[in-house]
């Protein structure tokens, strides 16, 4: 697993940590960073995406409700809505092409999350693409 994808999980089991105590303070984003291990690049990534989402987080959460048809955010499981989170947070910073972040958001639902969780994470995150005007166009036939 490469030093990006492990960032991405550690930002995601960070955030949800976050969610179970209710202490979103940055140093409990270092401490659980520091807990669950992986490289210096993976952690500092880690870091900077769960720096970034709780920075943006009523702005990722409003996005997320809009493109979630017919789900309030209430009602996601804490894992889906933090893959969701730290992939809004990429897609807003237009670091990685839109296929990046929503491949990478896909494949970590598939490893967290539960049957039904990479669909979803999917259809939310390509909506959000589209909203922010990161999504790409499909090749010409």
């Amino acid at each position: 697993m490469g030093a990006r994808r492990k960032g991405r999980e550690l930002a995601i089991q960070a955030l949800y940590q976050m969610e179970l105590t209710g202490d979103s303070s940055i140093t409990s984003v270092e401490d659980c960073l520091r807990h669950f291990g992986g490289g210096e690049e993976a952690r500092s990534f880690g870091s900077d995406l769960a720096r970034g989402v709780l920075a943006e987080r009523q702005r990722i959460d409003a996005l997320i409700a809009a493109s979630s048809e017919h789900w309030r955010l209430g009602r996601l499981s804490n894992v889906d809505l933090n893959i969701l989170r730290v992939a809004t947070y990429e897609l807003l910073c237009n670091r990685v092409p839109a296929s990046v972040a929503i491949d990478e958001a896909i494949e970590i639902a598939k490893r967290f999350g539960s049957a039904d969780s990479p669909v979803f994470v999917n259809g939310v995150l390509d909506h959000v693409a589209a909203t922010v005007g990161v999504k790409e166009k499909q090749g010409a036939p």
